[in-house]
């Protein structure tokens, strides 16, 4: 029977007073293993060993800070009442566009103190940031939250989905789309694309900007979807309006990069010199 079903516990142990969150692991083992893959990349490409240790230093809390700064300000006027909330990021409420503006503009600073290439940079992490993304969406799973509407149990049955995901979102007596799970194998198909894509040894920049154009267009079409948005009209979410600025923006770049020269080095290309290369 339904009323039987107990979600997963989301706290996975206590260390005296201190809970540790399943969503906390889930995410920082995603950021530790997307670090390993960028600083193995990173030693390929002829970068030096520490580039991408030096890097997250700073790029981690910063991308976490701007990931709720961006999302307390969409939510302020219930943040605004419970302000002591603002900071338990561990409930969930962290926006991944936040995160990658924060992301982007410490890569820019870093990469200009280091005299290294911008586009090299972010070519190698993107891979990386996308499978990171795949696997912290588990972390809302565990949460029971970025799900969709409601849908019965048959409709998640005819998915093929194992029990315990199908009972995970079973919530107050009502079943969800999976959308984090949507995302999730979006995010998985992604790296894949994006690792093939480093053999094409495209133009440099071309690979980032490949991430941004596939990320944000199942970001765009899994954000309707979902029940927990942002929402910037009554019809239209914040992150729907930045998946689509970001594909118009990325395409545009890319374009631009090609018919002025900029991107005639390639991935392969051992250079790090340059911003705009």
């Amino acid at each position: 029977m339904n009323e039987t079903i107990q979600p997963l516990n989301p706290i996975a142990f206590s260390l005296g007073p201190i809970q540790v969150h399943w969503y906390g692991i889930i995410i920082g083992s995603g950021l530790a293993l997307a670090l390993y893959l960028a600083i193995r990349e990173g030693n390929k490409r002829g970068l030096p060993k520490e580039t991408f240790a030096d890097l997250m230093i700073w790029a981690i809390p910063i991308a976490i800070i701007s990931a709720r700064i961006y999302y307390v300000l969409f939510e302020w006027g219930y943040y605004a009442q419970h302000p002591s909330e603002i900071i338990q990021i561990w409930h969930g409420g962290i926006a991944i566009h936040g995160a990658l503006i924060g992301s982007i503009l410490t890569v820019i600073f870093f990469a200009r103190s280091r005299g290294i290439s911008f586009w090299k940079i972010v070519d190698i992490a993107a891979p990386s940031l996308i499978l990171g993304q795949a696997i912290g969406r588990w972390g809302n799973f565990m949460n029971q939250e970025a799900h969709g509407g409601p849908v019965s149990r048959t409709f998640l049955e005819n998915l093929h989905l194992p029990d315990f995901i199908i009972n995970q979102m079973y919530i107050n007596g009502i079943y969800y789309h999976p959308t984090f799970l949507y995302e999730s194998v979006w995010d998985f198909v992604g790296f894949i694309l994006l690792v093939l894509f480093r053999r094409v040894n495209l133009r440099r920049g071309e690979l980032f900007l490949s991430y941004l154009i596939w990320y944000s267009i199942g970001r765009f079409f899994i954000e309707g979807m979902r029940t927990d948005s942002l929402m910037l009209t009554s019809h239209l979410r914040m992150a729907q309006m930045i998946s689509i600025v970001l594909v118009v923006a990325a395409v545009g770049i890319l374009l631009y990069r090609r018919k002025s020269g900029l991107s005639d080095v390639r991935y392969q290309d051992q250079s790090n010199q340059g911003l705009t290369h």
